[in-house]
């Protein structure tokens, strides 16, 4: 598992804990910007880094929606993606994507799992 530097302005946190109290939801953008946002659950507003492994069984404190390429097979991203969508629906998704020739790697189609 690889480590990303992230940087959290303080009035961005405190903008990301209010919507959370208001019960609005909140959405990561990409496998990073979940990791991060995690993350920062933990370490609240600053510069870091984030070694987080997300696996499915996790509880996302942050997140409440992900948009997200579809990711390689075995990969720590796919693992990410399975942890918030869930195991089965996110193997339904991708065998519909192989079968109607999305395309993968970081540049490819991507999905909003809510």
């Amino acid at each position: 598992m690889h480590t990303e530097q992230y940087s959290i302005k303080p009035t961005v946190y405190k903008r990301i804990e209010k919507a959370k109290i208001q019960g609005r939801p909140f959405s990561g953008s990409g496998t990073t910007s979940c990791r991060v946002l995690e993350s920062a659950a933990q370490t609240k507003a600053g510069d870091g880094s984030t070694n987080l492994f997300i696996y499915p069984g996790i509880k996302f404190q942050m997140a409440d929606a992900l948009i997200t390429n579809f990711h390689l097979p075995y990969s720590t991203l796919l693992m990410l993606v399975c942890a918030f969508g869930g195991y089965d629906l996110v193997m339904k998704a991708y065998k519909e994507a192989v079968k109607k020739g999305y395309r993968f790697y970081s540049y490819g189609d991507a999905m909003l799992i809510i």
